[in-house]
């Protein structure tokens, strides 16, 4: 009887973990984890540029990277099979419209690879560089996005 029970826990535990695999596989859920890291960088380097923190060059250059990393992989993880489901808030603009949204990440990405190659060293260096940025960000959501729930 015991070992009944320890093969059906072992098989429940089992089929949890290849659940939990098959769903960090899932472009909606990798992308969702990306944007949520890129949500984080982001914070501490807009509370720099409105002058609620103190600037700090290893912060932002850190924050820099991580928009980078997430602008290479965004691309590929909007297949056409990833459109709804899973809480996505990606809108249907992103299929209908899938040059403007190429464009959209091209832009992003630029406006971060010029953040970067600039080595913004100071608040007054970074103002003018991180600013395309967040103004990229802004406009692919604007249109992009669908907004959760609040």
């Amino acid at each position: 009887m015991a070992s009944a029970k320890v093969r059906v826990s072992l098989i429940t535990a089992i089929l949890a973990y290849a659940s939990l695999a098959i769903a960090s596989d899932d472009p909606r859920h990798v992308r969702h984890e990306l944007m949520e890291g890129v949500g984080k960088a982001a914070k501490p380097v807009g509370n720099m540029l409105k002058g609620e923190r103190d600037f700090d060059v290893d912060t932002l250059m850190s924050s820099l990277k991580t928009f980078k990393d997430a602008s290479g992989q965004l691309g590929d993880l909007f297949p056409p099979d990833s459109q709804s489901g899973e809480g996505t808030e990606a809108a249907p603009a992103i299929w209908e419209d899938r040059a403007g949204f190429e464009e959209a990440l091209a832009t992003w990405q630029k406006a971060v690879g010029d953040a970067l190659a600039a080595e913004p060293a100071t608040l007054d260096d970074a103002k003018p560089v991180v600013g395309p940025i967040f103004e990229a960000c802004k406009g692919c959501h604007d249109t992009y996005r669908i907004e959760e729930d609040e």
